[in-house]
Parts: C-alpha cells; sequence; structure tokens
C-alpha cells in the first residue's frame, strides 16, 4: 500500500472544519507517522498529486509540509520530493538512517533482495 493509500483510507478533508485544511492535513500525516503506520523513510505524495486528490490548492499541501519540516516529521529533497523523517522516534530515525545505507551498499553490489533480507534477518536473530 503507498502512502497515498494509507493517508486516505478512512479519512477526508472536512471541508466544513474550523481548522484549515492545510492544519488537517498536517495533522494526518503526524498522526500517520507518530502511529508507524507511514514508516520512517515512506515517500509522501507529491504536493500537486495531493492537492490534486484531496481538491485543495497546492499551497494548502505545500504549508502543510514546509511546516512538518520545519518540526522534523518529514524532510524534502528536492524533486526527490518528501518523505517521513521520523515520527518523534529518534531509534526508529537511526535505524531508517542505517537502512538507507545498507539498502544503498545491496543495491551497489547488485545483491538481490531476498538475498539481501535473509542477511539483515539472520543479524537480528543473533542479537
Amino acid at each position: 500500500m503507498n502512502a497515498m493509500d494509507v493517508m486516505m483510507r478512512r479519512w477526508r478533508l472536512d471541508t466544513e472544519s474550523s481548522v484549515p485544511p492545510f492544519e488537517q492535513i498536517k495533522l494526518r500525516i503526524l498522526d500517520l507517522a507518530s502511529s508507524g503506520e507511514l514508516a520512517v523513510g515512506t515517500k509522501l505524495p507529491s504536493v500537486r498529486s495531493l492537492a490534486t486528490d484531496l481538491g485543495v490548492a497546492a499551497n494548502t499541501v505545500a504549508r502543510a509540509y514546509r511546516e512538518l519540516e520545519q518540526t522534523g516529521v518529514v524532510i524534502t529533497a528536492g524533486r526527490s520530493g518528501t518523505a517521513v523523517a521520523s515520527g518523534g522516534d529518534m531509534i526508529a530515525a537511526q535505524v531508517a538512517s542505517a537502512a538507507e545505507v545498507f539498502g544503498a551498499v545491496v543495491r551497489d553490489l547488485g545483491m538481490p533482495t531476498t538475498q539481501a533480507l535473509k542477511i539483515v534477518t539472520a543479524a537480528l536473530e543473533r542479537g
């Protein structure tokens, strides 16, 4: 399930609410990140894509992403997009960072994913 599916599951923007749309979006992402439903490293939908799906202006989504970035919940890497940086869980953030490095090594060496996962599983079970 991709991030858009997770975000939209059982949730819709409340146009009748006194809470501004950017705040509703921000709170939804924060809730999903803190619960782990959007894992650290999960790439969020593009600003334009999410805005289209929610029927709001791109600036509304951009503001939500910007405010989440200021608090360290997401990180934006230009054209690479926006991803969950942490859910307030620094341990998960460190593990995600190590996983990024591991993933890069696996890709660079051309190792099949299934083999790499077996190696990591064995290492975790030894611990």
